[in-house]
């Protein structure tokens, strides 16, 4: 296997998996619907605000990798949901799925040999694919890791 292609599935498995850490899956796995809305004493979140920072954000970084048009939310309001509940009852589910929509396209972007993992973006000012990965694999494993965290403290983790 190519340097090239050990990269590429790394950085796929940095997205995907969990390696030392909970998944994306794991964290939100059974997440009580009385629950998701709450921010325990001292919490700045709810797990709703973290799982939808989570989805904007990468969704974020996703339409910036592969679209030169991509109009960026503004900062920060435009990275949180305004409440810390979810607006209605079916908001968690169709962000879960909107969340792994986004990692399986940013993993078929990384797997695509014909993108250049090192190129510097047209559109940007000195990013590359593979630092886009990268923050989106840190910036994900960050918030996934506060989302296990609140649910210790809400009494809702049996990892």
């Amino acid at each position: 296997m190519s340097d090239n292609a050990t990269l590429r599935k790394q950085l796929v498995e940095n997205l995907r998996s969990s390696n030392a850490h909970a998944n994306f899956d794991q964290s939100l796995n059974d997440f009580p619907v009385e629950l998701r809305g709450k921010r325990p004493n001292g919490a700045p979140h709810s797990p709703w605000e973290l799982l939808e920072h989570l989805r904007i954000a990468q969704w974020d970084i996703l339409e910036f990798s592969r679209d030169a048009k991509h109009k960026s939310p503004a900062w920060p309001e435009g990275y949180w949901p305004p409440k810390p509940e979810p607006p209605d009852e079916k908001a968690w589910d169709r962000s879960v799925h909107q969340f792994s929509q986004d990692n399986d396209a940013f993993c078929k972007l990384i797997e695509d040999e014909s993108s250049d993992l090192f190129a510097k973006l047209p559109h940007g000012d000195g990013q590359t694919l593979l630092r886009e990965a990268l923050l989106a694999a840190d910036h994900n494993a960050y918030h996934l890791g506060q989302l296990v965290l609140l649910r210790r403290i809400l009494g809702s983790w049996n990892g």
